[in-house]
């Protein structure tokens, strides 16, 4: 298949993607988003166990991914996640999605469908944390917490420049950040009886138990 005929069939595929969404069309969850303020240019309100389905279904595919992407449709950014083979993903392409996410499920699914699969998460995850965009410290933190549930410990350098971060973001006026950062620091203190006492010791050092 040549490139013109390939974009071509990618074009009809996102068309016809984007048709079957009427058919998981879920007007009270697009009204309930709504609602909670949470406002994309088009919102069918299907469920993620339902993309999920419709990703299985599709399979792995690069190029559907970047072309969904573009799309400025919740479902189709949500699909993109999930279709989007993670070892084949570069690191600019990373950081073009990053820029543009600017709703938090988006960064939530991202996160978790992909972004803590990618070879150089921890990497991503730390540059992120560090950031001054509340966004990217948000998806920073949902990354590093999976990578420790996967039992990934950091070095020392990792611990130090990871347990700034989440003191930093738990005295965060964002609620959401604030939980996150909890969340990735309760993670981190599983990963053995050091880790606990260092996260136990830097909570203390802010008023904080864990």
């Amino acid at each position: 298949m040549n490139k013109t005929a390939n974009t071509e069939a990618i074009a009809q595929k996102v068309k016809e993607i984007k048709q079957s969404f009427r058919l998981l069309m879920d007007g009270k969850t697009a009204q309930s988003m709504r609602d909670k303020g949470v406002n994309y240019r088009l919102n069918w309100g299907a469920t993620i166990p339902m993309l999920q389905q419709q990703a299985r279904e599709i399979g792995k595919d690069y190029h559907l991914a970047i072309a969904l992407w573009k799309e400025n449709v919740r479902e189709c950014k949500i699909l993109a996640t999930m279709l989007m083979p993670a070892e084949e993903m570069l690191s600019e392409v990373v950081d073009i999605w990053m820029e543009q996410t600017t709703q938090q499920e988006i960064a939530e699914q991202a996160s978790f469908n992909l972004y803590q699969e990618l070879p150089y998460a921890g990497e991503k995850a730390y540059q992120w944390m560090a950031s001054d965009k509340e966004l990217y410290q948000y998806c920073g933190f949902l990354v590093i917490t999976r990578l420790f549930m996967k039992g990934q410990e950091p070095n020392e350098r990792g611990i130090n420049e990871f347990v700034d971060q989440a003191l930093s973001a738990l005295q965060s006026q964002s609620i959401s950040l604030r939980k996150a950062a909890l969340q990735s620091l309760q993670r981190f203190a599983q990963l053995g009886i050091i880790y606990e006492r260092i996260a136990q010791s830097a909570m203390r050092s802010i008023g904080i138990s864990l």
